[in-house]
């Protein structure tokens, strides 16, 4: 994604064409998988794994992807 910063609240979700499609709920760096992630809401057109949309944070745009949550797969089992 992007140097620096990770995506915030409030920033905005842009689709390829550069149209704000969306917007980030929260966001941080992720020591576990070494990179920054985010959650946020995009039209539900746009809203299927795999997806390419890009990131504008403090004025910069970075790349970005829909994935399945949760990020990290969990190893616990349930009784």
């Amino acid at each position: 994604m992007l140097e620096g910063a990770p995506a915030r609240e409030g920033s905005e979700i842009l689709s390829a064409a550069g149209d704000v499609v969306g917007i980030v709920t929260s966001g941080t760096h992720s020591p576990t998988l070494k990179t920054k992630i985010a959650m946020g809401y995009v039209e539900s057109a746009l809203s299927n794994a795999g997806t390419k949309l890009a990131v504008r944070v403090r004025g910069k745009v970075g790349a970005a992807e829909i994935t399945k949550m949760p990020f990290v797969p969990t190893r616990y089992y349930k009784n």
